[in-house]
């Protein structure tokens, strides 16, 4: 009995292309959002995603500066959080 994986694959990537157009992400990817986060005394500057963080900071302006560094070089956004925890603000330096 011959696959039918030619016509499923077809499927598949006609699916994936119009999600794309739709602007919806199908795969996983990691992004290089960086949050500017409360941590211990002072802030931490944090890639999305990890319990890591990259740089900590005893002045949020400071850690504001170098978030957006990094979020320049790696085409992302920069997240900053509030003392309490919520976004105070987001900065994009997304190449769209």
């Amino acid at each position: 009995m011959p696959k039918n994986n030619s016509l499923t694959d077809a499927i598949q990537k006609l699916i994936q292309a119009i999600l794309k157009a739709l602007g919806h992400n199908t795969t996983k990817t990691r992004t290089w959002h960086q949050h500017v986060v409360p941590y211990e005394d002072g802030w931490a500057v944090r890639r999305e995603g990890n319990q890591r963080i990259a740089s900590k900071h005893r002045k949020q302006s400071t850690a504001i500066r170098k978030a957006k560094t990094i979020a320049k070089r790696k085409n992302a956004d920069v997240v900053i959080h509030r003392e309490s925890g919520g976004i105070r603000d987001r900065i994009s330096y997304r190449e769209d």
